[in-house]
């Protein structure tokens, strides 16, 4: 790893997770290292090889024996997107039931920037579950984004993200600008 700084990108299984190459991209050209962590879901549906490759670092899925040295460098800021339904509200109750939740969980007790992208769909955002846990993430100092303001729709119906502009959330974020 470099002296550049660290974004954990932080991965659940929904369909914008099979455009990791373009944030992967826009935090490199900003000046980035970046560690990817999946969800077991989403390892299935990316090549954690090929991410491995584009980041020079290893993906991690699964967490490490109790005597394994964590192979990530420590991060100085986290990304979670695309965040699902499940992890979103996982998090948000303090389950650490995989890696990426565990993580995510543990870094709500650090003074480090997070931004929360999800890829949640309107009936479910209409969940209680949903309110609750955006409000208590939100509590925590979570950048929460609007999921209409960075999602739309491919030619194949499947929701794609506005990766620049999540980015650009996390960077402002990361740079002390509450207001992005």
């Amino acid at each position: 790893m470099s002296n550049r700084p660290v974004v954990y990108l932080i991965a659940s299984a929904a369909p914008p997770v099979r455009q990791l190459d373009e944030p992967l991209a826009l935090l490199d050209e900003a000046g980035y290292s970046v560690c990817v962590i999946l969800t077991p879901t989403a390892a299935t549906w990316t090549g954690p090889a090929r991410l491995e490759t584009k980041t020079g670092s290893p993906v991690r899925v699964h967490p490490r024996l109790p005597d394994e040295q964590d192979p990530l460098p420590p991060a100085d800021a986290v990304l979670a997107a695309p965040t699902t339904f499940n992890t979103f509200n996982k998090v948000a109750a303090g389950i650490s039931d995989t890696l990426a939740a565990s993580l995510l969980n543990e870094f709500l007790g650090a003074d480090i920037p997070m931004v929360f992208a999800p890829c949640v769909k309107q009936n479910l955002r209409q969940h209680p579950a949903y309110q609750s846990s955006l409000n208590q993430l939100s509590r925590c100092g979570v950048k929460v984004l609007e999921p209409d303001s960075i999602t739309s729709r491919g030619q194949d119906n499947l929701a794609t993200f506005n990766w620049p502009a999540i980015v650009f959330a996390l960077l402002a974020e990361s740079n002390g600008d509450k207001s992005a």
